[in-house]
This record gives structure tokens, sequence and C-alpha cells, in this order.
């Protein structure tokens, strides 16, 4: 194809299918749920396109019924990450001189897998191991990971084309190089579609990867490296190494290799790894690019203009579509008082009435979040909200983990704009709301942009448009990704590039092209067609 002006085809957003009572993808997606929950796999790491084991077992298991288990997964270590490195390392020339056009193929072939016969199958690997419902699933593990790869893809050429002018007598141009060395991926468990992101946008643009999937979410991971085998990705471009964080974490961020990080997870993690990198940096071959999206307190701003089943609405889902486990997901809210009055009794018995549990049950909207940690952490906070003065849980509030790792829907009235769960990440089913006197809507917005450290997704809810101008320019720096009239959560790709700053990443937008600049080093060449043959130059004549 060097005689060819390759074009990508035209990205356009996977429809999302609708599991309609009698739809084929509702019947193929109750097989494939039945026939996961009725084996057991044992899944290895994938290093190098060969399966590795190592002895030291962990499990996956169903939150929503952590009696059952869906597979064991070998868990890394020391040797086998540096083996990952290492057939990173022998996969990178061949892989960075490919033509792009077939990096691209690959990829938009996994598209079309994943739309095709392996749409259930990540679909239902996403329920059983992440908990998560089928509408969850299906715009999580099959759409938004479908459009990360077409769209990816077509922002590859737009990028090579962006070359420098050129003087009469030279050509210039810029080489869009892979970085030198190996991409460290840190995947989460609650979005399949950002473990099939992390390690492929650095791959896309020609780099290998290593790649940590959360342990909660093996399961999924290791279907999207069959995938991925399958589409035709060369063994050793992206190698899975699932395992305890600082045993897989350790050795890959000391490594003189390391090339770039791309991470999602916690703020905390996340700047321990900064911290990691900061006091290696005189050990490494060049300067690692360091890519996150961590933690939010995301908001929903009511004026008093706001239309109130709207709002209501917003809420609900904003805060409770899977659990909460979003790191979008509203988590605090700002309501005027007259308002307030109107919608409170309303909502509390429409949050009620929320079904959740058994996600293979499609009539429920919520399953459990992912583990018994998360579990306890968040009944804690509901227990310290129960017998808190300046507090009230005027919903909600039940936690059963006898069966799975369950919490109702739960809204907590915080009398104190600094209460805990005003400020801190909570990552569950759990929304804070603060009412505020109608009067105070200016001093309000300075107040929700100060609260908290995060700056990832926020809403504001109103009619009036002064109103809403204001509250754009006010939090300005509060949100990454900002709503007018809708709930601040659900970016879709080529619509909304994701992500946040200030403690909530370094902002460099999912889904975008900016994010896949991250992962190449530009080289510049000038070539002179006429190169000059006397050194001086015309001013030095006398005459």
């Amino acid at each position: 194809m060097n005689n060819a002006r390759v074009t990508v085809p035209t990205a356009r957003n996977e429809p999302i299918l609708g599991y309609l009572p009698g739809s084929p993808e509702k019947a193929t997606l109750k097989t494939q749920l039945a026939a996961f929950a009725n084996e057991s796999a044992e899944i290895p790491l994938i290093i190098g396109g060969r399966d590795v084991t190592t002895g030291d077992l962990g499990n996956c298991i169903l939150p929503h019924d952590h009696r059952k288990q869906l597979a064991t997964y070998h868990r890394g270590n020391a040797d086998t990450v540096n083996q990952a490195i290492a057939a990173a390392d022998a996969a990178r020339a061949d892989w960075s001189a490919m033509p792009w056009e077939s990096r691209a193929a690959i990829f938009l072939k996994a598209a079309d897998l994943l739309a095709g016969r392996y749409r259930q199958v990540l679909n239902a690997a996403t329920m059983l191991n992440q908990s998560k419902t089928v509408f969850q699933a299906e715009i999580d593990a099959a759409c938004e990971l479908i459009d990360f790869w077409r769209f990816n893809a077509s922002y590859l050429p737009e990028i090579y084309e962006q070359q420098p002018q050129s003087a009469p007598g030279m050509w210039n141009f810029v080489e869009y190089r892979a970085l030198e060395g190996f991409i460290f991926a840190v995947t989460p468990f609650n979005f399949t579609s950002i473990a099939g992101n992390l390690p492929t946008s650095p791959a896309l643009m020609g780099n290998t990867v290593v790649w940590k999937p959360a342990s909660t979410s093996v399961f999924s991971a290791y279907w999207l490296m069959k995938l991925f085998e399958e589409a035709g990705l060369p063994p050793g471009v992206i190698n899975l190494v699932p395992g305890r964080g600082a045993e897989i974490g350790n050795p890959a961020m000391a490594h003189p290799d390391l090339g770039g990080v791309h991470f999602t997870g916690s703020t905390e993690v996340f700047q321990g790894m900064w911290r990691t990198v900061g006091a290696n940096i005189a050990g490494y071959k060049s300067y690692p690019r360091i890519v996150g999206e961590t933690g939010g307190k995301d908001f929903v701003f009511a004026h008093v203009s706001a239309a109130p089943e709207e709002l209501a609405a917003a809420l609900i889902r904003g805060a409770f579509e899977y659990q909460g486990q979003k790191c979008s997901a509203a988590s605090r809210a700002y309501v005027p008082e007259s308002l307030w009055s109107g919608i409170r009794d309303r909502l509390v018995s429409v949050v009620e009435a929320i079904p959740y549990g058994d996600v293979a049950d499609f009539t429920n909207f919520m399953g459990a979040v992912i583990d018994k940690a998360t579990f306890d952490k968040l009944q804690g906070y509901i227990d310290r909200a129960k017998s808190d003065s300046t507090a009230d849980v005027i919903c909600g509030g039940v936690c059963d983990d006898s069966t799975g790792y369950f919490i109702s829907p739960t809204i907590i009235q915080a009398h104190d704009p600094h209460y805990a769960t005003m400020e801190t990440e909570l990552f569950g089913p759990i929304l804070t709301i603060h009412v505020y006197k109608d009067s105070e809507y200016e001093q309000t917005l300075e107040l929700c942009d100060r609260t908290s450290p995060y700056a990832l997704t926020g809403a504001i809810f109103g009619r009036d448009r002064a109103a809403i101008n204001q509250a754009a320019d006010t939090l300005r720096h509060a949100a990454g990704n900002f709503y007018i009239n809708d709930k601040p959560t659900g970016a879709v790709v080529g619509q909304q590039p994701f992500g946040g700053s200030r403690a909530s990443g370094t902002n460099d937008k999912a889904g975008s092209s900016l994010n896949l600049l991250r992962w190449v080093s530009t080289r510049t060449t000038k070539e002179t067609f006429a190169p000059v043959r006397d050194y001086r130059y015309p001013h030095m004549r006398e005459r």
C-alpha cells in the first residue's frame, strides 16, 4: 500500500441493542450466561502469545452471588513481569515498523468481531464477573469498546497528516514514532471498555504493552485477549499479567525500559506511581509518559429554574446505574430549598422501589458492588450517617452481604456541605444532597468548586440561561466533562472525549486524538534539495 493514500472507514457509534423479549440478542446472551455459569475456567498469564502459569491462584467470583466461582486465574510475579517486558521488547521493532494501515486493520477487525459473535461473550463475562446489568454491559463491553477501536483508527491518519510547512528548496516533515520502551497499562474493574482501550490505544500507535487488569475483572480481560488473538494481533504486542498490585507494579515501574503508564484507578495509587517515576527518573532510558484518569466526586447542581422531573431522573440514573461504580457517577448534589420541598418525597419513593439483585434477572436495575472490601467501606459510611446529627439517611441504607455484596440505593441529606460523603469519593450507590437557600446560588456554586479536590464530571440543571452561564464560568475548572441538563455520566466516544483534571487525572481525553498523541514521540526531518556551496552570507560583502 506504499503507493496508495488509504482512507479509514468512517467511524460511527455502534447502535445499542434493546434485548427486548423474544429478541435474538437476548436469547443468545442468556445462553452465554448459562454457559459461563456452568463452567470454571483456569486463566493463565499470556506472555508473548504463550500461556504461562505460576500456580499462585486467585478466584473470579460473581459479586452478586459470591458463593459461585467463574474461574481461577494465575497471578503474576516479578519474574513473569520481566518475561512480559522482554516479550514486549522483542515484538516492538516489527510492530512499530508495521504499516499503520495494518495496525489499524487489526483493531478494526477486533471491533467487528466484538460487534458480532464476541458481543455476548464479553457482555456475559462483564455481567457475571463485574455484576453489570444487561444494559450497562451492552453500552460498556460492546458499544463503547467498539467505538474506541473504530474512532481511534480514524484518528490515526488525521494525526499523521499534521505536517509542518516547507519553504522553497526544502521539504519538512514529522514522523510520529512509537515510544522507546514498553507501556504499562493498568486497568480498572468497572469498565471492560476502559480495560480494552488502555492497552490498545498505545498499541495502535506502534507501542508494545504489559497489561495488568484489575484482579476483580480478570475473566473479561482474558476474553479480550482471546479476541485480540483472533483479530490477528501479533504475539508480544499486548501481554496479560494479572496479579497483586505491588507484585506487578513494582518491577514494571522500576524497569529502565518503562516508556509510559496508561492508568485508570484510584487517585492514591496513581499518585504513588507518579512518585515512583520521579524517584526512578535517573534510571529510565527516557522520560516516561504518564497518563491517568483517577477519582471523582462528581456533582449535579440545580438552579431554581430546573425542571423537577428532569432533575430527579438525572439524579437517579447518574447516581445508581451500575451501583454508582463509575468514576463519573453523580455522588453529590446541590438542590435549592424551593425545589427540594417539591421533589424530596417523590425522589425517595422512586429510589426505594428500585429493583436490584442478580444481574441475570433482566428486571433488575442494579447488581452488587464489586467485593467485600468495597461493601464494608460503604456500609461504614452509611452507618456513620445514620448516627450523625449533621446528616440524615432519607432512603435506602440497607446492606446485606449474605449472598452477594448488595447495598440498596441510598440518599443522604447532608446539613453540613462539608460532610464526609459530600467530599470523599465512595464509589458506590450513595448520593449525598445538600439543600441550599435559593438566594445563595452564587455562593453555593463557589462552594461546589472548592469542596472537592477532584475535577472529573459535573452537571448543571436549569432553564435560566444566565444562571447556566454563571455556573459554567464558576465551575470552569471543576469538571473536565460538563453537562447542561443531563446526568454527568455516559460520555460517548467521538462525542464527549472523556477525562478530568485536578486530582481526577491528566485530562488526556480518552476517545480522542489527544490521548493517542501521548503515545508517540515526534521526529522532525528537514531535507534540503539545493544545499549551499559557500559558507559566506551576503551581508559579509562590502561591495
